[in-house]
């Protein structure tokens, strides 16, 4: 009895196989781990293809240069307006045709002359090629009628005068011959005004060909190859008007600047006479552009401080947008007529100096100094201040390197002064991105990062 208690002891202490077998994870769950441990490692192995093949932004430190004023002459007034283009230009079409292509985005820089758009040409061609056709017409008429007749035309037509001469020989013998015969009594009189007859027609015939033969041998009226001369030049201007048009479908940038609109696309119809603002109507102009190097700040001055400037009178533009970037401006244009409704006369200031920072259309205010100083409008500013490690030797040469839209640019500069562990520089305008102690490898348009952005 005891034995048997013991035995179902042991078995119940043998281990169950179908228990630890249901407690295991199926194939389906181990194909799952097995793709997730795979996609951890091939993520694994492209970042670290990235880090491999992919250059690493230099990481800089940068500082804001500091512009250094003197003690200038004070201002004598100050006014706000807006930047503007000095020359914007609408480019239009001179030809009405659909644009396939159109190879210029807004801010790109083009130049004089470089295609923007191409519009679809092929009805000009033809037109070309038939006043083309029409020319060489024109010009073999002329050729033939200078030249005159040909030998063989003359030989042929003093042929046929010989001939007709003959003709006229023969009929007059026969008239003599039937006449004789008539008054014999031979032939009846019928015969006789036959003979008459024949002979009269040989005779016009020779005074026919005669006049033909003459013409022939002299050649062509002086009249008739001025008409053809005339002919040819109609034609070739014709041929010139088409080939203007043909030209005309490649729209090109009239003057060097920066696209500022893009108002066509691909497909759209542009037209040289009436534009349609309804969707889908042609176009009147495909771009407008401008040269962002000749900028001018338009101002409304008050007509009771109108009197205290003068034409070219110097001042010092400042863009809302950089405050601590001065720049040299003086008066370019003063309105001849001053607006009744807002008691102002419009004033444009020319921008000197003008940077890649000003846009048009940016807020930007004037201090104009007093017209009767000979101090230029920098001499506000008597330097900018940059620090010592900014500054590198380049062929004996200083400059240094300006951190702007996620790249590396170079200036170069000249020191004026000195300051405790700084340079007073010129060649800045105050307000830039100064890269301090820049790495040996770096190099103008470099893309870099800058510390703590």
């Amino acid at each position: 009895m005891v034995t048997d208690t013991k035995q179902d002891e042991l078995k119940s202490l043998r281990i169950d196989k179908s228990r630890r077998s249901a407690g295991q994870p199926s194939n389906w769950a181990r194909r799952f781990i097995l793709i997730g441990i795979g996609f951890v490692v091939l993520l694994g192995l492209v970042a670290l293809a990235y880090r491999a093949f992919m250059p690493e932004l230099l990481e800089v430190e940068v500082t804001r240069a500091q512009a250094e004023n003197s003690a200038g002459p004070a201002t004598v007034l100050s006014a706000g307006g807006y930047i503007v283009a000095h020359h914007k230009i609408n480019v239009n079409s001179k030809v009405t045709g659909r644009i396939a292509w159109i190879g210029v985005e807004k801010g790109d820089k083009v130049k004089e002359g470089q295609v923007l758009v191409r519009l679809e040409n092929q009805e000009f061609r033809a037109q070309v090629e038939q006043s083309r056709g029409a020319v060489m017409a024109a010009e073999a008429q002329l050729k033939a009628l200078e030249t005159g007749s040909r030998p063989q035309e003359v030989e042929q037509a003093k042929h046929n005068l010989e001939q007709a001469r003959a003709n006229l020989q023969n009929a007059e013998i026969w008239l003599e011959r039937s006449r004789a015969l008539a008054r014999e009594g031979v032939v009846h009189r019928q015969q006789v005004d036959d003979a008459v007859a024949r002979h009269d027609s040989a005779q016009q015939q020779v005074k026919s060909l005669e006049k033909a033969y003459e013409l022939v041998r002299i050649g062509p009226r002086a009249e008739e190859i001025e008409r053809a001369r005339g002919n040819l030049l109609d034609m070739r201007g014709r041929l010139a008007y088409t080939q203007t048009l043909l030209e005309a479908t490649q729209i090109r940038a009239p003057v060097s600047g920066t696209i500022l609109e893009r108002t066509a696309e691909k497909g759209e119809l542009v037209t040289a006479q009436f534009a349609s603002g309804a969707e889908g109507g042609p176009r009147g102009s495909v771009v407008s552009l401008a040269d962002l190097n000749d900028l001018q700040v338009e101002l409304d001055i008050s007509q009771d401080d109108f009197a205290k400037l003068s034409p070219r009178q110097q001042g010092v533009v400042t863009a809302d947008a950089y405050p601590d970037r001065k720049y040299q401006g003086m008066i370019d244009e003063i309105s001849p007529e001053a607006n009744r409704q807002k008691a102002t006369v419009q004033v444009k200031v020319k921008v000197l100096n003008p940077d890649e920072y000003l846009r048009p259309e940016m807020n930007a205010k004037v201090e104009f100094l007093p017209s009767d100083t000979s101090t230029p409008a920098t001499a506000a500013a008597a330097g900018v201040i940059v620090p010592a490690a900014a500054v590198r030797d380049r062929d004996g040469r200083k400059m240094v390197f300006i951190a702007f839209n996620g790249k590396a640019l170079v200036r170069e500069v000249r020191v004026r002064g000195q300051r405790s562990g700084s340079y007073v520089v010129e060649g800045l305008t105050g307000g830039e991105d100064v890269i301090i102690n820049p790495p040996a490898n770096l190099r103008e348009g470099d893309g870099i990062k800058v510390k703590g952005r």
